[in-house]
């Protein structure tokens, strides 16, 4: 089959929104009048990677620049990577399907090792080089950010600058930087990274060699002397800092459906092996009322019905009960729904308590990490048995239907009493449980010593000995009430291989993608085979990497890279770790890190007292609402026939709260909005009028309806028209609808028609949820039918419950189509008939 572009493959893909590039708020410009695009690349699948609020940050600051496009890339699918190879399409952005290689700047984000292999796929399906060495100024620059820059060396080869710490200034900073050198006509490379590299923040790997001692460590030399250390960019108070509050609404079922709120950065706990504590410092804590600014504007751009508070430690924010009460204030007659992902054991005040019995429950998350005190004050996690078993017999007595757990193995100095310390604590807490329906979710992983931890000096458990230590838990673990889940032993191996690597494992990189490794974070593509191979291939021993504890005087891989940590205080924690000593809050006390100048740098807390709570619809002012039933007509063409169902009737929901029409509710703990629709449009089948209807206040004009919704709906969803709704009267008779098939590829054969024509019976196979086997007579079900060309024909098809067939069925069973040319046939419902037609 010829295919010409991506339209033409999107009916062939699963998950085909993915795609389209038109969801609400997403930003499309004018290239006439841009100086600089940058596409923002997510090196993971669209639903992951619209989850990630801050590409949506940065996609929100270099869009508010008139003369700067920012598109979006996500990883294409397996399925969407295959037809693009076999039809020679390179990657393309979303907002204007413009090839990758056409842009000025490709930004990536670097938040996950394991999708280092999806980098190269990108940049190999968008025809660019891999090492930044081969690519001069005809192609893009390649940028990254994230947390994996704290250690950027397995990776630095590829890249022509990358960003350590907050990026928001940053990257305006080097967007400005390259329009200047841009209108300066200059044409070296060279001088546009040199500018780049006075930039606070940025790091160039061209301008620092990597030299190997005779013990096969790396040392990082500069090429010059005023610019050996990249010193990371923090941004000191986050009210100061640009949050989108019109975030891209993503198509489908993002990994997180919800309006995601950063309420602060940073955290003070210290916790010995958490890189994101170390490198996040100070806490910043944003102030209530910018967060209530960001969440009311949000929801009204946005639509949606969940806000979520995130941060590393949401229960430490120190207005968290005043931020709830406000929040839940102003938006618990609006059906909106406020949540946040896990507290600290330890963190539920009474107060607290009383605000989140109003929260919507769902999972309850606790991180004990270890089993034992023994080991928890190695690691200076700073919570008791005691906080774990109050915070979790807390939660299971406020309405939470189950807990998840989380711990690590391999940690430094554990012993065999901690993994039985961890399995008692387990049990402890399963006989804990008020309600026994309520489930204990424990998940495991093995400890990677990260970059710029106390840690990072440690070793890593061999393979062996963490598939023991799993099994060992595993089997304690097999009861009731208990479900136990695990990190694949091997994904770690690597995740700690990439994270405390240096510049050899580049080659091992190329070698892996190019055996055929791709989403290495998904359990369902990991191909450690593969990985064995490369690492066999390109003689990288891993052991060197992973397996030995490093001394205090080695060089490290990223030394040249300042987090404001010094290395002073982190061998200080790791004595301390040492001597089972715990460390106190920096938030009430310095430990001295290095991070913070208190002048500029230092932690900001919220400190908040004032009620600012919106006045609240009373039950009883609720109840007074009167309500009636409209009948919305609508049309689902072009792009929107990639819409699934559930997805279309999410769209219209949060384009309905948009619009801010008042809709009915219906009882119960989880109400949920009125609205149904008529049919179920198969994904890929679009309809010159379909129908739903609403129930709304009684205030709402009918006539008003189409206008606003419109206003909101995204390409190809239009509404036609609005009535209140009459039932008619009399039984129900099947409908008879009509339809319009054509062809991209192939042809309809008269003959097979002529068969079907002929035959008494024409039956197709339908299997049930039970497995059971229908069978359905199409002479039945297929009213009329009518080539009006070679490759276009009408039909009209009888529906009713249970006895219903679509016109994609009707296709396959009657002409001798394969699977790409009935996919690819363009199906357009045009309307229901009154139940008269005969064949």
């Amino acid at each position: 089959m010829n295919i010409e572009n991506i339209n033409d493959i999107l009916p062939l893909v699963e998950q085909p929104s993915r795609y389209l590039g038109s969801e609400i708020n997403s930003i499309k410009k004018d290239y006439n009048n841009i100086k600089l695009s940058i596409a923002l690349a997510f090196p993971d699948l669209y639903e992951v990677g619209t989850s990630h609020f801050g590409l949506q940050i940065l996609y929100h600051i270099l869009n508010k620049h008139q003369n700067i496009a920012a598109e979006r890339v996500f990883a294409p699918a397996p399925d969407f990577e295959a037809y693009l190879r076999a039809s020679n399409i390179p990657l393309l952005s979303l907002e204007s399907q413009r090839p990758l290689n056409k842009f000025d700047i490709i930004g990536l984000s670097l938040l996950y090792e394991l999708n280092f292999t999806n980098i190269l796929m990108m940049l190999d399906l968008a025809r660019i080089p891999f090492y930044s060495k081969e690519r001069d100024l005809s192609y893009p620059l390649i940028i990254a950010g994230g947390p994996c820059t704290c250690n950027p060396e397995p990776v630095a080869d590829f890249f022509d600058a990358l960003v350590v710490g907050d990026g928001e200034n940053v990257v305006v900073e080097m967007a400005m930087s390259w329009i200047h050198w841009k209108e300066n006509a200059c044409n070296e490379k060279e001088s546009l990274l040199k500018a780049w590299s006075e930039i606070k923040g940025v790091y160039i790997p061209s301008f620092f060699e990597a030299k190997y001692d005779e013990h096969g460590f790396q040392n990082i030399l500069p090429f010059s002397a005023r610019y050996s250390k990249v010193v990371r960019s923090i941004i000191p108070d986050l009210d100061y800092a640009p949050f989108p509050d019109m975030p891209v609404v993503p198509f489908g079922r993002p990994v997180h459906d919800r309006l995601r709120i950063e309420i602060s950065r940073g955290c003070t706990r210290g916790c010995r092996f958490c890189q994101a504590g170390m490198i996040y410092r100070p806490v910043r804590e944003r102030s209530v009322e910018n967060i209530i600014d960001i969440s009311n504007k949000s929801i009204g751009s946005t639509g949606y019905e969940d806000v979520s508070l995130l941060s590393l430690s949401t229960g430490d924010y120190c207005s968290l009960s005043p931020l709830l009460e406000n929040l839940m204030a102003s938006y618990e007659s609006k059906h909106i729904a406020v949540s946040f992902p896990s507290l600290r054991a330890g963190s539920l005040t009474p107060d607290l308590i009383n605000i989140i019995k109003k929260v919507r429950k769902t999972g309850f998350t606790i991180a004990p990490e270890a089993g034992s005190q023994r080991l928890r004050d190695v690691i200076n996690k700073n919570i008791t048995e005691e906080d774990i078993i109050n915070s979790v017999k807390t939660a299971l007595d406020m309405g939470w239907q189950g807990i998840k757990l989380y711990f690590m193995i391999g940690l430094p100095s554990e012993t065999d009493d901690d993994i039985k310390a961890l399995i008692d604590l387990v049990y402890k807490l399963r006989k804990a449980r008020s309600r026994k329906n309520s489930s204990i979710n424990v998940s495991v992983t093995t400890f990677i010593p990260k970059a710029h931890t106390p840690f990072q000096w440690s070793s890593q458990i061999s393979l062996a000995e963490s598939s023991e230590k799993i099994e060992t838990i595993k089997k304690a673990l097999y009861l009731s009430g208990i479900h136990f889940k695990w990190q694949n032993p091997k994904v770690s191996l690597l995740e700690g291989l990439w994270a405390r690597g240096d510049r050899r494992l580049s080659s091992l990189l190329v070698n892996a993608y190019n055996r055929g490794c791709r989403f290495d974070g998904w359990s369902d593509r990991f191909r450690y085979d593969l990985w064995e191979e490369a690492i066999t291939d390109t003689g990288i021993d891993t052991s060197f990497y992973l397996l030995r504890k490093r001394s205090l005087l080695e060089p490290l891989p990223w030394d040249h890279i300042d987090t404001g940590i010094s290395k002073e205080f982190l061998i200080s924690e790791l004595e301390k770790a040492e001597k089972i000593e715990i460390s106190n809050d920096c938030r009430y006390e310095c430990g001295g890190c290095g991070v913070c100048d208190f002048v500029r740098i230092e932690p900001k807390l919220s400190c908040y007292s004032d009620e600012v709570a919106e006045k609240k619809t009373s039950e009883t002012e609720e109840g007074k609402k009167h309500y009636k039933k409209l009948k919305i007509n609508f049309s689902k063409m072009g792009p929107a026939r990639f819409f699934g169902h559930l997805e279309l009737v999410n769209i219209f929901l949060r384009s309905i709260r948009r619009a801010g029409i008042e809709v009915g509710y219906s009882e119960g703990f989880h109400p949920m909005p009125k609205i149904s629709f008529e049919d179920t449009l198969p994904m890929g089948m679009e309809s010159l009028c379909e129908t739903f209807y609403l129930t709304v206040t009684d205030r709402t004009q009918p006539e008003s309806i189409a206008k606003i919704l419109n206003e909101q709906l995204p390409e190809g969803l239009s509404v036609i028209d609005c009535q209140e709704y009459v039932p008619a009267g009399g039984a129900d008779s099947p409908n008879i609808y009509s339809y319009e098939a054509s062809l991209r590829a192939g042809s309809f054969c008269t003959e097979s028609l002529k068969l079907f024509e002929t035959s008494a019976n024409f039956e197709i196979e339908r299997i049930n949820k039970k497995g059971k086997q229908k069978l359905l007579n199409l002479k039945e079900l297929v009213k009329t039918i009518k080539i009006t060309s070679y490759d276009r024909l009408e039909m009209t098809l009888s529906s009713e419950s249970g006895n219903m067939v679509r016109p994609g069925e009707v296709l396959k069973k009657i002409f001798p189509l394969t699977h790409e040319e009935i996919k690819t046939a363009r199906i357009v419902k045009l309307g229901a008939l009154k139940n008269r037609t005969s064949r």
